[in-house]
């Protein structure tokens, strides 16, 4: 059987695994763009939700936006 070739060289492996184990924060967090997407977009989308039911609500109690 002929070995197949890695993705990336074991040493930049390495260091890679290195960096990543001796930051202590969540996993979900370490990389640099990973606060945008796993804490400003889920904020954003439940911080839209959240102004939509309300209104929904305001409408329904006074009666707005009903059709004939």
């Amino acid at each position: 059987m002929s070995d197949e070739a890695p993705f990336r060289p074991r040493e930049q492996l390495i260091e890679k695994q290195r960096l990543f184990q001796s930051i202590h924060k969540h996993t979900h967090l370490k990389g640099p763009v990973d606060k945008l997407t796993s804490v400003a977009i889920p904020l954003a989308l439940a911080g839209s939700c959240l102004f939509l039911i309300g209104r929904g609500i305001y409408n329904m109690s006074h009666g707005i936006g009903k059709k004939e």
